[in-house]
């Protein structure tokens, strides 16, 4: 087993502690990476407190250094930057797995922390440490110019919007909106701004309208004034919902042109629609999550043609409680990148 360092909730105590972590000798086909920015999700801040048998190492959206290859490894060498996601494995079988939507495996896809190894039936541990071991299918090139801080959240909050703004088509002569500006809903907006449609963010708070234009947004739409809705109606081809608590979609739907999508990537619990605001313009609604290999490789790539990347925060990693905090209080704009060279004193 391979020793390193990494912040650990236990079973019983949600809070993070330093501690000496166990990762996997080098299968054939794995990769050793020196972990060196990991972003913060508001999945690490839930995980720590779900009931659970095993200790928890959160982190799923890292880029770093490959340290070590196993030797059947042939796209990376020691040296090589490296980004991993949310998913480090998939039974490469199913017909998803086949279509390079390994998101969706049938089998559902081991993740990077809290999931199963399918071949020990071990936990997977997360990035909030020094070294991760993954196969090599799962790693990504970081493309030159794209700063590895900046460039970890793409891989969790970037394709989770990639993905549904690719496949329903954004682009030029498209209009898209965005509802709300987090962590997911300010990348949405990058991206959809240099996919080439015209952009607009949707948010409670008329105070956001600075931050939506530096982001390349044509305006904000305030979804607290009904005047506004109304004149908006039936308005965007796209309007990506990256709002991540409950609440009413009828407003949003009615945003939506004729044969649109409203695609919901925030909130994922149970949704409650009226079938007149899908039946009125024949819309639709859709939801997507996480992306497979293939768009995760091309979006990296896009991002670095087009300088997309995450407004982040970076600290070290011994703050992880305080980011946590923090989060917890939406005190970031718009994501926290722990950085993980602290661990190394």
């Amino acid at each position: 087993m391979r020793t390193t360092s990494g912040w650990l909730a236990g079973p019983d105590d949600p809070a993070l502690r330093r501690a000496t972590l166990h990762r996997r000798d080098l299968r054939d086909d794995d990769l050793a990476v020196r972990v060196e920015y990991c972003g913060v999700c508001h999945t690490d801040l839930h995980a720590p407190h779900s009931p659970r048998d095993t200790a928890l190492v959160p982190g799923h959206e890292f880029t770093g250094v490959v340290t070590a290859t196993g030797p059947a490894v042939t796209r990376f060498a020691p040296g090589d930057p490296v980004a991993v996601g949310n998913i480090v494995d998939s039974c490469g079988t199913c017909a998803m797995c086949r279509r390079g939507q390994e998101n969706f495996c049938a089998e559902f896809p081991t993740l990077t922390y809290g999931g199963t190894d399918r071949h020990d039936g071990s936990p997977t541990l997360g990035a909030f440490s020094r070294e991760y071991v993954v196969r090599e299918d799962f790693a990504y090139r970081l493309p030159e110019g794209l700063d590895p801080a900046a460039a970890a959240p793409l891989l969790c909050a970037g394709i989770t919007v990639w993905e549904p703004l690719r496949a329903l088509g954004a682009g030029p002569g498209t209009r898209v909106a965005v509802a709300g500006l987090g962590g997911l809903g300010h990348l949405a907006v990058k991206l959809a701004v240099a996919l080439g449609a015209e952009t607009t963010v949707i948010s409670r708070s008329a105070a956001k309208a600075a931050d939506a234009k530096r982001l390349g947004a044509r305006d904000l739409l305030l979804s607290t004034d009904p005047q506004q809705l109304a004149a908006a109606r039936d308005r965007f081809d796209v309007v990506l919902d990256t709002i991540a608590v409950p609440h009413d979609l009828g407003p949003y739907l009615r945003l939506v042109a004729l044969d649109g999508t409203l695609s919901q990537v925030g909130h994922l619990g149970s949704l409650t629609v009226e079938a007149m605001d899908l039946l009125v313009g024949r819309k639709k609604l859709t939801s997507a999550g996480s992306g497979g290999r293939t768009e995760t490789a091309a979006m990296l790539e896009f991002c670095a043609r087009h300088g997309v990347a995450a407004d982040v925060e970076v600290v070290p990693s011994a703050q992880v409680n305080e980011v946590l905090d923090r989060l917890s209080r939406n005190d970031v704009r718009y994501r926290f990148v722990l950085d993980l060279a602290d661990l190394d004193a």
